[in-house]
């Protein structure tokens, strides 16, 4: 092995290293048998899963799939250092930019400069939400804890006072990037109401 290959593969392998300290990071939602909550590990997997099973209801031209599951699997290893900030938390918001910049110049800053490109590029791509893969990202990435929502009885929403029409500005995303799944979306926020799981508003 060279001398660069050598050092290359270190970074590489401490990076991945690293990335496992998602598996600590928890989430507000629980896992769908309600026992306990979802780590951020856990979320990226099963985010990825919807994006390619779910794939075939994305509008034509058909986004990237390969590049929207690389997209999932990173989309926040910067929760590692900036810590998760629940999606209804506006004080959280206020600096969450910031934070989680600079915990993705941290993070990727590990890998070899080109990967530290390639997925540091990777990763805005999905915060600016600007490419029709980032948008079917993140609206699968909102889809996912609403059906653990509804799943659970709506156990974050009520622990947090979230509202119908919080929950449907939240979905939005949804609308364009894949409307059967906002038609879907918006019947099971519906039902959540009827249900006591959300507050109507």
């Amino acid at each position: 092995m060279t001398t660069s290959t050598e050092s290359r593969l270190t970074q590489q392998l401490a990076f991945l290293l690293e990335i496992d300290k998602l598996k600590q990071v928890l989430r507000r939602t629980l896992i769908l048998d309600g026992s306990r909550q979802e780590n951020d590990a856990e979320h990226s997997w099963h985010v990825a899963m919807l994006a390619a099973i779910l794939h075939e209801h994305a509008p034509d031209p058909k986004p990237d799939i390969a590049r929207i599951v690389r997209m999932l699997l990173i989309h926040d290893l910067v929760e590692i250092d900036a810590g998760d900030t629940f999606a209804y938390d506006t004080r959280g918001y206020q600096d969450k930019e910031a934070r989680e910049s600079a915990a993705a110049s941290r993070l990727f800053g590990l890998l070899p400069e080109d990967q530290a490109l390639e997925w540091r590029a990777l990763w805005q791509e999905f915060e600016d939400g600007d490419t029709p893969e980032a948008r079917y990202a993140a609206a699968l990435d909102r889809l996912q804890p609403m059906l653990h929502n509804f799943h659970t009885e709506g156990h974050s929403w009520k622990k947090h006072g979230v509202t119908h029409s919080q929950a449907v500005a939240r979905l939005r995303v949804l609308e364009h990037a894949i409307p059967p799944l906002w038609t879907f979306a918006m019947d099971l926020l519906r039902q959540s109401v009827e249900r006591g799981y959300l507050k109507e508003e």
